[in-house]
């Protein structure tokens, strides 16, 4: 099959229904490595619950709990804070723009590459954006003083962090961005960080110091590690008063009842939870190792997927295109991480035998570009 000539890229991961129709498949054909899921898939005890959910016809005619009492005390449990420190809503995106706007926050230093929607979200909110490029000799790592010198260099009243960072997977280490956390603070700097992906490693989460840290914000994302992005569910922990000030910025009823109880089962889950870091680490070691015997570079990740570099002769979109055409796997393209140089593509981590696939495509596909 002859990919389409007209250039096409979703704007994030996981859009197989888009891709499949663009490619003549049907989503089911294809194996998505663009999207950083869980390929051990949502836990026996989600499912559990929401089937018990199903089971009485009340809990779809009663609206949501406006306060959200149990899915907040079973997320306080989990980052071990108090309900009170936490806000709940349908994605990272709501949250960050509540917290933009009771912060006030005029102008932010965002390291690039990064996540499409932060700067989409700070321009949407008024919010003057400066960039600060990431070295790629550097893994992409966040280096804290260097970033407290260009904050205050750009006049910047908050930093945006991702931590691991997003597409590299590049870890900044907790006593490190605490460092950076605490001289922010002297500059009345905020500091709004994402640890959308520190279940991985979550030795290495602020979230707790967000309780004590004035100028902190951590947001978190569960659907993710948990495999469940379908139900749409993100929290942010600060302060009381801090938390209480952004949850006067969110909509009503910000999460679905069955997305509530879906999530306070996983958070209780500790073996699918500790299972899923043993087997990512394999995985990713592995699958490092093998990349390495093709002459693909993957930059140090502690997360669920790895930023791979290519040789600079290699067509990284034709590539991306053959991958899904002849291979029907689909990589994230990076061309809309900005700051991010031509020659890149993601892959998320996944089962065994779907890594063992992705290798063996990747192989065939680029011994077919050579001739």
């Amino acid at each position: 099959m002859t990919p389409p000539t007209q250039i096409f890229l979703p704007t994030h991961g996981g859009q197989l229904r888009q891709i499949a129709a663009r490619y003549g498949f049907e989503p089911e054909q294809l194996i998505d490595f663009s999207a950083n899921i869980n390929p051990a898939g949502a836990p026996a005890s989600v499912l559990i619950a929401l089937q018990q959910a199903l089971a009485n016809p009340a809990v779809l005619v009663a609206y949501p709990d406006l306060e959200l009492t149990e899915l907040k005390k079973a997320l306080a449990e989990a980052s071990e804070t108090l309900p009170e420190n936490i806000a709940v809503a349908n994605g990272f995106v709501p949250l960050l723009e509540a917290a933009l706007r009771s912060l006030k926050i005029a102008r932010c230093l965002l390291p690039v590459p990064s996540f499409s929607e932060y700067r989409q979200t700070l321009t949407n909110a008024g919010v003057e954006v400066a960039h600060y490029y990431l070295a790629q000799d550097e893994g992409f790592s966040c280096q804290p003083e260097t970033l407290l010198r260009a904050a205050l260099k750009g006049d910047c009243d908050a930093l945006l962090l991702a931590n691991p960072q997003n597409p590299s997977g590049a870890l900044c280490g907790a006593g490190s961005m605490r460092d950076l956390i605490e001289m922010a603070a002297k500059h009345r700097i905020k500091v709004l960080l994402d640890e959308a992906f520190i279940d991985y490693v979550p030795t290495q989460s602020l979230t707790r110091s967000a309780i004590e840290l004035e100028n902190l914000i951590v947001f978190r994302s569960v659907t993710k590690f948990f495999a469940i992005p379908g139900l749409r569910v993100a929290y942010a922990v600060g302060r009381a008063s801090s938390i209480q000030n952004l949850n006067n910025r969110l909509a009503p009823w910000p999460v679905s009842t069955l997305a509530s109880r879906a999530v306070s089962a996983a958070l209780q889950d500790n073996a699918y939870t500790e299972e899923s870091r043993r087997e990512n680490h394999l995985r990713r070691t592995w699958l490092e190792r093998k990349l390495a015997r093709l002459k693909i570079f993957s930059y140090p990740s502690s997360t669920n997927f790895l930023l791979l570099r290519f040789a600079a002769h290699v067509d990284v979109h034709l590539l991306w295109e053959k991958m899904i055409a002849e291979e029907h796997i689909v990589l994230r393209s990076c061309v809309n991480f900005e700051g991010l140089a031509p020659g890149h593509l993601r892959t998320a981590v996944r089962s065994e035998a779907e890594n063992e696939r992705l290798v063996r495509g990747l192989e065939r596909v680029l011994v077919r570009m050579k001739r």
